[in-house]
């Protein structure tokens, strides 16, 4: 395939492309899930392509197309889709401003390799035993009585990307993701209660290898979710005002991929992502001069946490991995950014720009965006809070389009009472607005809590991109929250 690349980047450049890039990705990947006792679904792919991405006359042009062994990998076919992306870059050329000509400043030339560090490789366990896991699991759930469905899912990937560019780049990586999911659903006289494990959303996964399936052991934890999602079913209601709240580290994670993550992703701050997934209210203004959050909260975006779905070599502009201060001591810092976004603002590229395959241009992805750990252990924490409530696991979630005002529900919360947790409560929510809410964190658990949680679901883009994110958290409390129970 190096004879493909090297056409395509050839060809670009005599079409007229004063900047060019290319983009083999080979991708597996097997899907496994059961319910009440049955395997549900079963699949295997396996695919191929090149994508395409220049500049001509200032402006973007991408074209990509599938090929494999014996199926257009030719060069021929790499001539043709290079040709197509420089069109489409001079077609668009066409219609803008000179203001707006693509400028993504000095040349980036990275060279090497990088593989997902894997101790077992998912791809050569016997299907059976896989199979197995989640049936044990799934019947393990179902001996509570209340529970009338459960469920469980293993996924696995491994991409293979070969990156290219006119300015001298040329990378290679295999990043490998392994991740699992259990959940009991408990039914009884018009009220449903669901118990996750080890995250919400269907499954937690990291970058890493069958080891990270066998560690998360979903059948030594199935007949405690199974035996919790009854015990919501005769929950008192969560009691509604302002309160302290205590925030475990898996309801946390999701607060920061979409309350800091979004916001901080510096093509929404442009209006890029205004018609689909909208804007931010971190604008470039507050850059350097705004308080994000109280003292106590530290986010940090980065490539290079072992196991983060946002770990990796480069970027898909050839950019290195790398760690960025998003908030310090409750100042805000900084931005994901691309090569040329981050022109635009006078700061050079922190390696942010993810495709989900070769047939998808780059656009700007969060990578492992994490709130840093504190000081506190959490029995502490709990000890140190006369009364509140403490929740877990989200179960539903909103937020307005610039990441302002959010409301999120958890699967689980229990009473603070004199430093003790206490009674179980059922259908928690709590609301805040962004900056007001982390201004209120007074506490943050350190890192024998902290844990790099998996989100494989995140979508932005037109046409859509699912991109898969880490958030490294840690239980935190939060003062005079509004809570409500529903």
């Amino acid at each position: 395939m190096k004879d493909l690349i090297e056409r395509a980047l050839n060809v670009a450049q005599l079409k007229g492309a004063s900047y060019a890039d290319v983009r083999l990705v080979h991708r597996e990947d097997e899907f496994i899930a059961v319910k009440n006792g049955i395997v549900e679904a079963l699949g295997r792919g396996n695919d191929q392509g090149l994508g395409v991405r220049v500049i001509a006359n200032g402006a973007w042009g991408f074209a990509s197309s599938a090929v494999g062994v014996g199926y257009n990998a030719t060069t021929v076919e790499a001539e043709r889709v290079a040709a197509l992306a420089v069109s489409i870059a001079k077609a668009s050329a066409l219609v803008k401003s000179d203001a707006d000509s693509v400028d993504i400043g000095p040349p980036v030339v990275s060279k090497g390799e990088y593989r997902t560090p894997v101790v077992t490789d998912p791809f050569t366990v016997p299907l059976e035993s896989k199979i197995e896991t989640l049936l044990k699991a799934d019947a393990l759930m179902r001996q509570a009585s209340g529970v009338k469905v459960a469920s469980g899912t293993l996924t696995f990937i491994r991409e293979r990307k070969t990156f290219a560019s006119t300015e001298g780049s040329w990378t290679q990586q295999e990043i490998v993701e392994s991740g699992c999911g259990i959940v009991a659903t408990a039914v009884a006289e018009g009220d449903v209660q669901v118990r996750s494990y080890p995250n919400a959303g269907g499954r937690h996964q990291m970058t890493r290898g069958y080891e990270f399936i066998e560690e998360m052991d979903l059948v030594g934890n199935a007949e405690r979710v199974g035996v919790e999602a009854d015990a919501l079913l005769r929950a008192d209601k969560c009691p509604s005002g302002s309160m302290t709240i205590v925030i475990g580290g898996a309801q946390l994670a999701l607060q920061v991929h979409e309350s800091c993550g979004h916001p901080i992703e510096l093509d929404r701050v442009f209006g890029a992502e205004a018609s689909f997934a909208g804007t931010s209210f971190l604008t470039t203004d507050k850059l350097d001069h705004f308080r994000y959050g109280s003292p106590v909260v530290n986010l940090t975006a980065d490539s290079i946490t072992p196991g983060g779905l946002g770990t990796f070599g480069w970027d898909d502009e050839g950019v290195p991995a790398q760690t960025t201060p998003i908030v310090r001591e409750g100042m805000f810092m900084g931005y994901l950014m691309s090569r040329e976004t981050a022109r635009k603002i006078g700061r050079t590229s922190n390696g942010c720009m993810r495709a989900s395959g070769w047939n998808r241009m780059p656009i700007i992805r969060m990578v492992n965006v994490s709130l840093e750990p504190g000081t506190w252990k959490l029995q502490d924490l709990i000890a140190d809070t006369d009364d509140g409530i403490y929740m877990d696991m989200n179960r539903s979630w909103s937020i307005d389009d610039r990441r302002l005002n959010f409301q999120f529900g958890t699967e689980i919360a229990y009473e603070i009472k004199g430093g003790k947790l206490g009674r179980l409560f059922k259908n928690a929510m709590y609301t805040g607005i962004t900056p007001e809410f982390w201004g209120s964190c007074d506490a943050v658990c350190n890192r024998d809590h902290w844990v790099v949680w998996g989100t494989p679901n995140c979508g932005k883009g037109q046409p859509m991109q699912v991109a898969h994110t880490g958030h490294g958290a840690a239980p935190a409390r939060f003062r005079n929250i509004q809570v409500r129970g529903v």
